[in-house]
């Protein structure tokens, strides 16, 4: 397997980038009312995700890097739930609701993988 020269090249870095493109293109629909609560949110916890990823790409000790792939999953955590919220609030099609859960799934499953082989269990 090639080794990978920047965070670019982590599948679950696009893949949360990914993420990160669609909850901006869902939350552009979200009423005015929601621009400092739930779409500020969603939107702060969605960068968080590809933002420490690549963070801690570049951290020395297993420790450091796993430090920052937590701090992801923390953020990743946050995301379902905002994502539940816009369905029941009817700002998001179940369509949507369900293409943007299978994503987030995705990413989650990355993300853990990825978190426990750098962390070495």
């Amino acid at each position: 397997m090639e080794k990978s020269q920047s965070f670019e090249d982590l599948i679950v870095w696009q893949k949360a980038h990914s993420f990160v493109l669609a909850i901006y293109r869902m939350t552009t629909i979200f009423p005015n009312s929601e621009i400092y609560n739930l779409t500020s949110q969603f939107r702060r916890a969605g960068v968080s995700i590809p933002a420490n990823i690549a963070e801690g790409y570049k951290r020395l000790g297993r420790a450091d890097k796993a430090r920052f792939y937590n701090i992801a999953q923390w953020s990743l955590e946050e995301c379902p739930y905002y994502l539940r919220l816009s369905k029941d609030l009817n700002y998001l099609s179940d369509n949507d609701y369900q293409e943007n859960k299978l994503l987030l799934e995705e990413v989650s499953r990355l993300l853990n993988s990825y978190a426990a082989k750098v962390s070495g269990n």
